[in-house]
């Protein structure tokens, strides 16, 4: 009789495991992908579109809210994921109440954060601490923390030693906030933080000049809120952000060369 239950149970047991794979790795319905790319958007993933096509953006804000919540970074939209979107918050920065960029290094995220605490979240690739060569010279690919303002931009495709960046905001020397062509789940760049390139263009809409941005890790964080309390703070990080033979001026010309980007 023991035995025989044990069995039973075994044999349920089983067919519990395989239905529930077939169900995660079930194909979506275009109006489960809609309500998946609608429940993203209102926890503050930037999909794109919201038109149930698990397009480029559906699939970037996925990767985010992956990252987020510390799932297993899969990029694919199953039923398991859409019920764990419905049972998820919206991300929280880390330093509420006034605007202002995020890049967790550790989950490889970017938030936009509005003044009431709204966010939007893309995903990124940051430095990948590997030492590489550059114009002759040994360099770590380091993403620095603290915190920066964007100090300098470019718009469209700027071309630099290491590779091409499009809609680059620069936070510290050639260090930028940029669109890149790929976007690995895991820090890939040499010290620049890639972001999608289909968002790139609003980002760079959302981003002026002085746009404070926050770069921490589990162990590294410093709160920007005196800078955005007094603008001469604010105004003095521009300044250091660049380098020391680079100083923007008002009419936007450059009085020498910007240290080229770090893709």
């Amino acid at each position: 009789m023991v035995k025989t239950l044990l069995t039973a149970c075994l044999l349920v047991c089983v067919a519990a495991s395989v239905a529930s794979a077939q169900r995660g790795n079930a194909s979506l319905t275009r109006a489960q992908i809609r309500d998946a790319e609608q429940r993203l958007a209102e926890l503050g993933y930037w999909t794109g579109r919201v038109d149930g096509v698990f397009d480029v953006g559906s699939r970037s804000a996925l990767i985010a809210f992956q990252k987020w919540e510390g799932r297993l970074v899969t990029a694919k939209l199953t039923v398991d994921e859409l019920e764990a979107m419905r049972r998820s918050e919206a991300p929280v920065p880390r330093d509420p109440g006034y605007e202002h960029v995020e890049v967790d290094i550790d989950r490889q995220v970017l938030l936009i954060v509005s003044e009431n605490g709204a966010v939007r979240v893309l995903p990124v690739s940051t430095g990948n601490d590997n030492k590489f060569m550059s114009d002759g010279q040994e360099s770590v690919a380091y993403t620095p923390r603290g915190r920066f303002v964007v100090y300098d931009k470019t718009f469209g495709w700027e071309n630099g030693t290491l590779g091409s960046v499009y809609y680059a905001n620069y936070i510290s020397g050639g260090v930028a906030i940029h669109g890149y062509e790929t976007v690995p789940t895991k820090p890939a760049s040499h010290g620049c933080i890639r972001i999608p390139m289909f968002a790139a263009r609003e980002v760079s809409k959302l981003l002026p000049l002085g746009t404070i941005v926050l770069v921490y890790d589990s162990v590294s964080f410093v709160s920007a809120k005196d800078w955005a309390k007094n603008p001469a703070l604010k105004q003095a990080a521009m300044l250091n952000g660049a380098a020391p033979d680079y100083i923007p001026k008002t009419d936007n010309t450059k009085t020498a060369e910007r240290p080229a980007p770090r893709p």
